[in-house]
This record gives structure tokens, sequence and C-alpha cells, in this order.
């Protein structure tokens, strides 16, 4: 694991955590719920944040694990790395967050985190950390308005529908004068369990799937895992 094991990880003030976020992750955007922030530090310096918070939807997606109370779970929302971090940084830096919620919040039991594979990829990360694998879905929420790349959810902050999961709201949108694109690719849907006497309720896919979905995306590119194993 190399310097990997010399990292720091601690909880840093929302500020600090916010500014590292919209500099280095590849949105440039923070996810405005965001509550518990994990910077990691070499060398004394930051060069990695883990957001968590809220689900955003917390009534859709409590009952992914059995007998979830309303505050048992969290959402990690927001994973920013720069590239001074050595191989293997995000993986230890998941596991140790993970461990401190744990100790200091053992309240929560398990974790939901999606990963862009219409922007950025697949979930490499989260599959190394030991997350399983629960959804693979075409994009049906992140959106071009007026040529701004958003969260179809956007549409309901901004008071333009009400609600943001409809793609059915698309016309109407459009009626208003406002130019809506849905990107081209799929979220994937990861849960750990940090309580392991719990059962995720949805069927929990082989990572084969991906490929087998056409999914597979590695930094802002279409490839698929495979194709990503015969290059190494």
């Amino acid at each position: 694991m190399g310097r990997a094991k010399e990292i720091a990880v601690k909880v840093i003030p929302s500020n600090i955590a916010n500014q590292f976020v919209k500099n280095n992750h590849y949105s440039g955007k923070v996810v405005p719920n965001s509550n518990l922030h994990f910077g990691c530090f070499l060398d004394n310096k930051l060069h990695g944040v883990m957001s968590y918070g809220p689900s955003i939807n917390k009534k859709g997606t409590i009952n992914l694990v059995e007998g979830t109370g309303w505050n048992e779970f969290i959402e990690l929302n927001r994973m920013a790395f720069d590239d001074y971090l050595p191989k293997y940084s995000e993986s230890r830096c998941i596991a140790i967050s993970i461990r401190l919620i744990k100790k200091n919040a053992p309240h929560i039991k398990w974790i939901i985190s999606f990963a862009d594979g219409t922007q950025c990829g697949d979930g490499t990360i989260y599959r190394a950390s030991g997350f399983k694998l629960v959804g693979v879905a075409k994009n049906a929420g992140i959106c071009k308005l007026n040529n701004k790349v958003v969260h179809i959810k956007k549409t309901y902050d901004l008071g333009l529908t009400s609600s943001f999961l409809k793609k059915s709201d698309i016309p109407k949108l459009e009626m208003q004068g406002y130019k809506v694109e849905m990107l081209k690719g799929y979220q994937l849907k990861y849960i750990y369990l940090i309580d392991k006497s719990m059962t995720i309720t949805k069927e929990i896919l082989p990572f084969s799937e991906i490929d087998k979905q056409n999914a597979g995306m590695y930094k802002g590119e279409k490839i698929s895992m495979q194709e990503r194993r015969d290059k190494n």
C-alpha cells in the first residue's frame, strides 16, 4: 500500500471541505445537505475530501435495507481527491471514514452511494471498498438545463416542476422555454452495511452486470471493466 498508510483522515469544517470539492470534483459542485466532512491529509496538507449527509430521497431509499430507522443510514455524496495521493488512497480513506462513523455515530447502520456513469465512473472505488452493487440503471436524473449540467431535482428546487423524479416533466419545461437534454449513460447504486446483521432488500448484483449492461466508465471514458483488465 506504500504511502497510502501515512494518510491521516479526520473531520474538517464544511467551508474547507466544500471549497476543496468545488476545486477538485469533476462536477465543481457540492451537495447542499452534506453535513459530515472528512479530510484526507498527507505531508500535513489536505489532498482529499469525503462528504456525507442525509440521502436526498430518504423515502425512496430507506427500504433498501430491512428494518432501517429514519436516521440510521447516510449517503456518501461527494468524494474528491487530487493527484498528489498515491495508489489505493481512496479505498483506504473510505475504510477509515467508515470506522470513524461506526465508532462515533453508532446509530448509522449503512451507507449508500451512487456512481455517475454518465460523466465520471462506474464505482471502481466502491467495489474496492466492499460496497455491494444493487442497481444499474439508465440515467434519468442528470441533464443539461439550458446547457448547464444539473440533476433534474434542480427543476424542483427552482420551482419549475412539482416533482424532480418524473421525466414527463421535460416537455412541460420545454414549453416554458427551457432546453432540457438528458445525458446518456448510467447511474449505479452501491450499499455498504456497517451493521452486518442487516439485510439488503434489493438483489445484490454481480459486478459483471456492469459490462452486461454496457455501463462501464472510468475517469469519464466509456470503457468496460474487461477492457481495463486487459490493459493492465
